[in-house]
């Protein structure tokens, strides 16, 4: 029988990222079982399924392509010529089309501008964005 004393009061122990990192990589291996891991680690094996959930968490917001469609400017000018010459509300929607962009932030959330926004106003928005 082997008996551990323990002295002074126990406190949390901090992970770095790396160390947390190398654990949940651990688990990642074909045949790892998180309980084992965790037991040779040192630490609870709920606490490492929520790392194991927080990186996934990290990989999907990281940068990633996005399908992109630009549309040529003759379609929308051929457009906005075949629109009666009163209908100068109709031809104003179609012109302001023309260099417009659209970024799909996920989440049902949508941001349009034309191409003279002001670069570093929509920084600012979509930095605010991605905090939320």
């Amino acid at each position: 029988m082997r008996v551990e004393v323990l002295g002074g009061v126990e406190r949390r122990r901090r992970w770095s990222h790396d160390d947390k990192m190398r654990i949940v990589e651990e688990t990642l291996v074909p045949g790892a079982k998180v309980t084992e891991v965790a037991r040779r680690n040192g630490v609870a094996a709920s606490v490492v399924f929520t790392w194991r959930r927080q990186a996934r968490t990290v990989e999907q917001v990281g940068p990633r392509f996005a399908p992109v469609q630009i549309a040529a400017a003759e379609a929308v000018e051929e457009t906005s010529k075949l629109l009666p010459e009163d209908d100068r509300r109709v031809r104003s929607v179609a012109a302001a089309r023309v260099g417009l962009i659209e970024i799909d932030l996920g989440n049902r959330r949508r941001i349009r501008v034309d191409a003279h926004v002001d670069a570093d106003a929509l920084a600012r928005i979509l930095d605010v964005l991605e905090r939320r």
